[in-house]
């Protein structure tokens, strides 16, 4: 027996890792973390940096980061004001794992591109068949 045997998948303990792994997974909050990783960025450095994001989705990412203790926002008085965002050490913490996942994809992306072939073509053989 392992240790997620005994765990009750709809308590509120799991529900809330759900959550927040649901929201920490989604593409946006990966890249955005990713390009925060070395230093801290402007918004605007952030969406240039990020290809096909909108500004509103960029904007939401960075305020639900902000909410979970990922990502700090710092708000220097100018003309305009210069708003920066970085990784708190939470968020830092977060990276290494969220780059290990990466390398992990690109070191098979390969196979998983293969396997999704396969998985295709055999429900298009299926629906053909059908």
């Amino acid at each position: 027996m392992s240790d997620t045997d005994s765990i009750n998948v709809h308590s509120p303990e799991c529900m809330k890792v759900s959550q927040v792994l649901s929201r920490l997974g989604d593409k946006w909050s990966v890249l955005v973390i990713m390009r925060l990783r070395e230093r801290s960025q402007r918004f605007s450095e952030l969406k240039r940096g990020i290809e096909d994001i909108s500004q509103r989705m960029l904007t939401l990412t960075l305020r639900n980061l902000e909410r979970d203790g990922l990502v700090s926002r710092t708000v220097t008085p100018s003309i305009p004001p210069r708003v920066d965002y970085e990784l708190t050490p939470l968020g830092q913490s977060l990276a290494e794992p969220v780059q290990a996942l990466g390398m992990w994809v690109f070191q098979n992306i390969g196979e998983l591109s293969a396997a999704q072939a396969r998985y295709d073509a055999r429900e298009r053989d299926h629906t053909s068949a059908a």
